[in-house]
């Protein structure tokens, strides 16, 4: 059997906003409005909250979710994956949707997943955006992707790339945090040692592209809005709420 998964990796620990799976917006808990997006996806055959805390597992059991126990010593979100995936050999094709962006589109989950499923030179698959706003272009803290002329990715960086001695009209690219995989490239990246640029931008996507495995990049036109810190929240809340407003 051949399936596609979303798996959702999701911790209680975070530096700048602890618990934020389990915040509720309009009664619900962050994990639960990313899940019901996953929900939406029409390629999905299998939906997983990938976890190492008992009341994030608790409580997507409690909405009617799927959720599984894994190690505490994970580093990233991908070795989390990794376990859950190992055990379900019906799984080849996976999604890497972050447990902190309730806005994403079932759309755009689709596209990724679609990228590594039909195009067999995709090892992983991602999505970027073009950026207009100066202050995000130099943003360090949103990563910056250019790509070549089949949509493959080149290099991700915390700089501004490519830098503009000459400048000319071209697009910059800023990175959204979701990945598609091919069961053989999540077991390679896994089981690979980080890498002098990964290390140096602290980018573990980088790891795939020192070690040769092509990421095909899908150019999407929203703006995604992750749940990093309490200003974050807020405005979460504040679209959340204008909508039930409107509705």
């Amino acid at each position: 059997m051949s399936k596609t998964a979303i798996i959702i990796p999701a911790r209680y620990g975070s530096s700048r906003l602890e618990g934020k799976p389990l915040l509720k917006v309009a009664g619900k808990p962050v994990i639960q409005w990313v899940y019901e997006k996953a929900m939406m996806s029409e390629l999905a055959d299998i939906i997983i909250v990938a976890t190492d805390d008992e009341r994030i597992f608790n409580a997507v059991t409690a909405f009617g979710g799927v959720a599984e126990m894994t190690s505490i010593n994970h580093k990233c979100g991908s070795d989390r994956i990794r376990e859950v995936v190992d055990r379900h050999p019906e799984i080849s094709y996976i999604v890497n949707l972050q447990g902190d962006e309730p806005l994403i589109e079932p759309s755009a989950i689709d596209e990724v997943a679609r990228n590594v499923k039909e195009d067999a030179n995709a090892d992983i698959s991602t999505l970027i955006r073009v950026l207009k706003d100066e202050e995000e272009i130099n943003n360090p803290n949103l990563v910056k992707c250019v790509r070549d002329k089949n949509g493959y990715a080149l290099y991700f960086s915390r700089s501004k790339i490519p830098y503009e001695r000459n400048p000319v009209s071209g697009e910059f690219y800023g990175h959204l945090g979701i990945y598609g995989y091919k069961l053989e490239a999540l077991i390679k990246m896994t089981s690979l040692e980080q890498t002098p640029l990964e290390t140096t931008e602290s980018l573990e996507q980088l790891r795939a592209l020192e070690n040769g495995m092509k990421i095909k990049t899908s150019v999407v036109d929203f703006v995604p809005v992750g749940i990093d810190t309490r200003d974050d929240l807020e405005k979460f809340k504040a679209i959340v709420e204008a909508k039930i407003r409107i509705s």
